[in-house]
């Protein structure tokens, strides 16, 4: 299940659909993806897809994982500072604090949360703060940030999340209802315009307001 040949496979995967930053596919390849997971599910771990974590949300698929952030990584001037909008189960935090300065993830969910927090402990990652707080909003006390990435889907982009980041700075995120499009968004500079790519289409759960105990 866990063996370096299977991780293998799924890295042979990634560089088929196109994913070609190293970095990525290393960190990839070097993280227990199996951990992130309910033990029932852990043997499916390796398997090239979204799988269900609870409370209606999900593990994303490998390869979303990896384009999210090669983009993030080709587009960003910095990483000192990146801001995660769904920490759901921690994976995809784990693959950003292991390529970026500090990781700053906000989670509406408090049990799940919780797991990723012990996760991301399990691994040794310790540049990573855990928000529980509406993820629309961003978190403003600790920002602008050099990026923004989001784990789930708003209809609109969340105009707060724009606003805090830094000159330059750039968010991934999809968008979008039943049907989504992954974008990645600009700042030009410090002022207020923003250049808009759409990169492909996605599905991802939708982004909800408030927060859940």
């Amino acid at each position: 299940m866990t063996s370096q040949r299977t991780r293998q496979r799924l890295i042979e995967r990634l560089m088929d659909q196109g994913v070609t930053n190293h970095q990525v596919l290393d960190v990839i390849g070097d993280t227990p993806r199996h951990i992130f997971l309910d033990e029932a599910l852990s043997h499916r771990a390796y398997e090239d897809t979204a799988l269900p974590i609870g409370f209606g949300q999900t593990l994303s698929q490998p390869y979303i994982v990896a384009r999210m952030t090669e983009v993030l990584l080709g587009a960003a001037g910095s990483v000192d500072k990146v801001l995660e909008v769904g920490t759901g189960s921690g994976y995809q935090t784990s693959i950003l604090a292991q390529l970026v300065g500090q990781v700053y993830s906000v989670e509406r969910i408090k049990p799940l949360q919780d797991k990723a927090r012990e996760r991301l402990r399990q691994i040794g990652l310790r540049n990573v703060q855990l928000r529980h707080a509406d993820g629309g909003f961003g978190w403003p006390e600790m920002g602008p940030f050099n990026a923004i990435l989001s784990t789930a889907a708003p209809r609109d982009v969340p105009p707060e999340l724009l606003q805090q980041l830094a000159p330059n700075g750039v968010l991934v995120i999809p968008v979008g209802g039943n049907t989504q499009e992954l974008r990645l968004i600009i700042r030009e500079g410090d002022s207020d315009n923003f250049m808009t790519q759409v990169l492909e289409p996605v599905k991802f759960v939708p982004l909800l307001s408030g927060t859940t105990r």
